[in-house]
Formats: C-alpha cells, structure tokens, sequence
C-alpha cells in the first residue's frame, strides 16, 4: 500500500499548552476560546465557513508519543482496545473535535470550545450540521457506565 502524508492547513491556538488539564471530549470543554491560523495558501477555502455557527476540526495529535493497540483509556480502569477509545495514542494519530466558529477576520478563525492543545497542526476542517451529524447512539461500549464522568475529566497527562 503507498504512503499517505499530509500537509497541514494551519495551526490551532488554544489555551492550554500542556495535555495535563485540557478537557479529554470538546463536548465537555466550556467556553475555552482560540483561534486558528490558517496558511495562507488555504485561505481561499474559507469562503462561506463563516455561515456555519460550529465546524469540525480534523487534527494530528503532535504531540502523542507512541502509539499503543492497548490503552486504559480516561474514565477507566480497564485496558482496552484504542479503537474503542478516543486516546491519543493510535496507529494513525488523528483527532476531531467540534467547535463553535465566532468569527473569521483574514486567515484567522475565532473559535470556542476547545479541548486541542496549543499549536496542533491542523489538517482539514468541515462544517458541522446537527441535522446531518446529529446521530443518537444507541450503543456505548464500556464507556456506558462511565459517560456521566464526562463534564469533570480533564486530561491527567498520561497519553504524552
């Protein structure tokens, strides 16, 4: 199979500059305001993104250190399989978060609810639509009994 690469679109400016502390699901982020910069040869792409109240942000987990098939994910005990949890640590580390676009000024997107660390490169963003995306699940794996932890889970910085 050929070698997949990618380039980065921009840069995600958060807050938080350690995972010790960031919020594990950008459901459970807050508030947490940011912005995006992005590269000037993407910047075309923008137009109508601002029509969008929330975006999705596809990103490379930069700063995960080596992969594991195993984790014992946030909000367990139990080792796991990573492809049932959302740990940063994965063959392929690539993350997603949602967030809410307040604004673009130029190259730049004003967003809130982020649970990204500061200066992750981002790959590709696309606009969230709940009438599209707005799935109920109805299985919940392992995370059943503990989804209710949720809204208090920061990250304890085992996944760097």
């Amino acid at each position: 199979m050929k070698m997949i690469t990618y380039t980065p679109i921009g840069v995600i400016h958060s807050p938080f500059k350690e995972a010790k502390g960031t919020p594990i699901q950008f459901s459970s982020a807050g508030k947490n305001d940011g912005k995006i910069e992005i590269f000037p040869d993407y910047i075309e792409g923008l137009e109508d993104l601002n029509d969008f109240s929330h975006i999705i942000l596809i990103y490379d987990f930069h700063r995960a250190k080596r992969s594991s098939l195993k984790v014992i994910p946030f909000m367990d005990t139990e080792e796991r399989g990573v492809f049932a949890t959302r740990a940063p640590r994965r063959p392929n580390p690539i993350g997603f978060s949602v967030v809410q676009l307040n604004k673009i000024e130029n190259s730049i997107l004003y967003i809130s609810g982020l649970d990204i660390l500061d200066g992750t490169p981002l790959l590709d963003i696309k606009p969230f639509v709940s009438d599209f995306d707005n799935i109920k699940a109805t299985k919940k794996g392992w995370l059943d009994k503990n989804v209710n932890k949720l809204p208090e889970t920061n990250d304890d910085g085992r996944f760097t």
